[in-house]
């Protein structure tokens, strides 16, 4: 079972990121100014990654694979790691639309 793990990071700005049942992140976020704010991203991933529209894969500079999750109106809302392979992109696309939905929330802020 996934969790979402928040952080802060060291300008003061929460993120998160979203870790597979094996430990391995498969989305992080972008920063926050509040708590409330990185919760509406956890709500929104949650949400987003169930249509798989939402999911814009890309291809970087150096030939490796990664993929964002984008909200209703455009925003990218999380990214992946960098991949070796389409394939293996795809699985990272899977596990988040697999993991997103019932992850549970470890704040590790308080």
């Amino acid at each position: 079972m996934g969790k979402f793990v928040i952080t802060k990071r060291t300008n003061g700005e929460f993120q998160f990121n979203l870790k597979a049942g094996n430990g391995q992140t498969i989305l992080a976020s972008e920063g926050y100014t509040t708590l409330a704010a990185c919760d509406n991203g956890i709500e929104s991933v949650r949400k987003n990654s169930q249509e798989d529209g939402r999911f814009d894969r890309k291809e970087s500079k150096n030939g490796k694979h990664y993929f964002n999750l984008k909200a209703g109106n455009g925003q990218i809302i999380g990214n992946s790691e960098m991949y070796e392979s389409v394939a293996a992109r795809e699985n990272g696309i899977e596990s988040v639309k697999k993991n997103a939905p019932d992850a549970a929330v470890d704040n590790q802020t308080t």
